[in-house]
């Protein structure tokens, strides 16, 4: 029995891989939220496998990445389940999964279950909201500020967030740090802050529900 590690904090869980169990493919984005859930839950019959989150700048190459996964663990495990929105790429990663006939989470992005689904879909002054995570607030610096080139050319910042009215931290943790970081944010684009605690939210209802 192969046996894969994963330290959380301080803690540890072990992902137990045995034959015919159940795979769960997500983006690398919500690795530390999926495997805080299946501690938490003791989901020992559960692998990970994470794509990059540099993908979501590259929509496009998501689908094919993760068919490429599904080709090779397909025949591997009773069950496979995909934590991805649609993520940008126009129903192409329901396509994949409609080949191989896998589920994945409901929602266009992972701000829609982090939110909520139904909070989400219902709350028309979001339209204009620039979301953060745990993730992208801890990881703006480089996954957003640097990736958009706006450390070398601050003077784009508001043709990229011109059109956007607020930063929507929706909270994964009640973390300080994060809060302030977010409100920093904020203040850097030159738009208004709310905080959202959110805990898991539908990601942890998914996980915590599959059999």
């Amino acid at each position: 029995m192969d046996t894969a590690t994963q330290k959380i904090g301080t803690g540890e869980f072990k992902f137990k891989r045995v034959s015919g169990g159940t795979l769960l493919i997500a983006c690398g984005a919500l690795a530390k939220e999926v495997i805080q859930i299946i501690e938490i839950n003791k989901l020992e019959n559960i692998d990970v496998q994470c794509l990059p989150a540099q993908l979501h700048h590259r929509p496009n190459l998501i689908p094919a990445a993760l068919e490429k996964l599904l080709k090779k663990h397909h025949e591997n495990y009773k069950k496979i389940y995909v934590v991805y929105g649609d993520c940008g790429t126009a129903g192409g990663i329901n396509k994949i999964l409609q080949k191989y006939n896998v589920e994945r989470i409901s929602g266009a992005h992972c701000f829609s279950f982090f939110d909520g689904n139904d909070n989400f879909s219902n709350n028309e002054d979001d339209i204009a909201s620039f979301f953060l995570t745990d993730f992208l607030c801890k990881h703006f610096d480089k996954f957003v500020w640097q990736e958009l080139g706006l450390d070398k050319e601050e003077s784009m910042v508001e043709l990229v967030f011109g059109n956007y009215k607020k930063v929507v931290y929706l909270a994964q943790t009640e973390n300080d740090e994060l809060k302030s970081k977010a409100l920093e944010i904020s203040k850097k684009l030159g738009l208004e802050f709310e905080y959202r605690y959110r805990g898991y939210s539908d990601l942890g209802v998914f996980i915590e529900n599959i059999q």
